[in-house]
């Protein structure tokens, strides 16, 4: 099985859904895939298709740089915090490898994070709760107030 799709949030959770996928470039696809399906039911206002941007670039970064001595797996949730979306992409690498660059316009890689700061209203990066990296961007305003 490539991934697992957390369908429904826990009890008395802000989470809205949750998705745990094996560091593959399949991953990226899935994840683009899952999140606008279980996003749908909750019909947000901000733009579902930038979300899958910046997940798709957040997904991408934690393949890449996640690493561990051991198998690994990259797990993106979100959530919904007051008319706020969050959306968390966790992965088994270091906090302090995570960095915003401004490459030069002849540079191939190297613009995920830039492009998520660009659309997001807010970004952050830091040691994840499940060990590891998190990296996750605000939407403010997903649902009227």
């Amino acid at each position: 099985m490539a991934y697992m799709i957390d369908r429904y949030p826990c009890e008395g959770s802000p989470r809205l859904g949750a998705m745990t996928l094996h560091p593959l470039a399949d991953s990226v696809g899935m994840a683009r895939r899952w999140f606008r399906k279980l996003i749908a039911p909750y019909e947000v206002a901000c733009s579902v298709d930038d979300c899958v941007l910046m997940i798709s670039e957040l997904v991408t970064n934690a393949i890449v740089y996640g690493r561990s001595d051991e198998s690994w797996v990259v797990r993106v949730e979100w959530f919904r915090e007051g008319a706020s979306l969050r959306v968390e992409v966790h992965n088994p690498g270091f906090p302090a490898n995570v960095r915003l660059r401004c490459p030069d316009a002849g540079d191939a890689h190297g613009r995920g994070l830039l492009l998520v700061a660009s659309i997001a209203d807010s970004w952050h990066s830091g040691p994840s709760r499940l060990g590891g990296t998190v990296v996750s961007f605000v939407m403010a305003d997903a649902w009227p107030a």
